[in-house]
């Protein structure tokens, strides 16, 4: 199978690089010092148990143009990524391919696609601004995905695996469909735990979960997700917030599996882990802000639940997400001149 993987960061890098070892057609679609490294060397996998997985032959390029059309497309560029490059996908997607979601937080399409409620058809602003994206992928085109793993891009070319191998597949109509099954079975073969799933929708919010709380908290505090989870102040902070989501969720049709303080519990075993947030905070780099905690609200507003311990949170995080864009990424604060 002939894969585009959008995105050649810890997400897409771990994907690709196992897929094209398990004898998978893989090209990256990637930019800068990433694309010269691969281009260079291939790209590296370093697993959690240290073992390396090399990846030497994998295409790579920066234009959709010129990759040309593949069987699927997955899309592992962040969520605020997408609209600026939705219009350019249309290279890579021919009659029958399929384009698999990876990003975290609300998806473009959550109303547009198999949602059976009163808000079908609607456009969710946050995660989709103008419907950008809607305008140039049909929606019918989507799997639907949840990432469970936890990666650093270390260097370009190289990837490190923090923990996790599980990425849960879903097709937002609900159906267990061949070509999600496909899929699942592909991933499965690269040695990732894929499971084709109902009621996809449930399990983004279950992983919404723990981004819309933890990753704003680390991002403001600088604490890695132990940290957060074992002080109490911010414990506490994250579990009210999850209440807050939950209840907007619940009124949208969605179930958990989980209860909340067992989701906390879950994070907290991951450890001394920087969430991406504060990874991109660190970097310098745009915050992946409204799909993860805006888009909750905006859900929030739709359904007339309030989201205070949310509200005030996204606050501080579109103060600094501001303060990093005026100071160039830089978090000193700079005199008045």
């Amino acid at each position: 199978m002939s894969i585009a993987i959008v995105g050649a960061g810890a997400i897409g890098g771990h994907l690709g690089v196992k897929l094209a070892a398990s004898g998978e057609r893989v090209t990256f679609i990637a930019r800068g010092a990433n694309l010269e490294a691969i281009r260079a060397g291939g790209m590296r996998l370093i697993e959690e148990d240290g073992t390396e997985v090399h990846a030497p032959d994998v295409r790579a390029t920066q234009s959709m143009q010129e990759a040309g059309v593949h069987d699927t497309v997955l899309l592992t560029v962040k969520a605020h990524q997408v609209g600026p490059i939705a219009a350019d996908l249309r290279h890579l997607i021919g009659p029958d391919t399929a384009v698999v979601t990876l990003q975290n937080g609300i998806p473009w399409w959550y109303f547009l696609h198999g949602y059976d409620g009163p808000h079908a058809g609607r456009q969710v602003e946050n995660s989709d601004p103008g419907g950008r994206i809607a305008r140039h992928l049909d929606a019918s085109r989507v799997i639907g995905s949840v990432v469970y793993p936890a990666a650093i891009l270390e260097k370009p070319g190289v990837v490190r695996v923090v923990e996790g191998n599980r990425y849960t597949l879903g097709e937002p109509d609900g159906s267990v469909s061949p070509r999600a099954r496909a899929l699942s079975q592909m991933l499965g073969n690269a040695g990732f735990k894929a499971p084709v799933i109902e009621d996809i929708r449930s399990e983004i919010w279950l992983k919404l979960w723990g981004n819309l709380s933890f990753n704003p908290i680390s991002a403001l505090t600088h604490a890695t997700l132990v940290d957060i989870c074992q002080f109490p102040e911010t414990r506490a902070l994250a579990r009210a917030m999850m209440a807050e989501a939950q209840a907007i969720a619940t009124a949208l049709g969605a179930t958990f599996r989980v209860d909340i303080d067992r989701r906390i519990a879950g994070a907290e075993k991951v450890g001394a882990h920087k969430t991406s947030m504060l990874q991109d905070v660190e970097a310098g780099r745009a915050i992946e802000l409204e799909a993860l905690v805006g888009s909750v609200i905006e859900l929030g507003r739709i359904t007339g639940t309030a989201t205070p311990h949310i509200d005030a949170v996204y606050a501080l995080m579109r103060l600094l997400a501001r303060s990093l864009e005026r100071q160039g990424g830089r978090l000193a604060i700079q005199p008045a001149g």
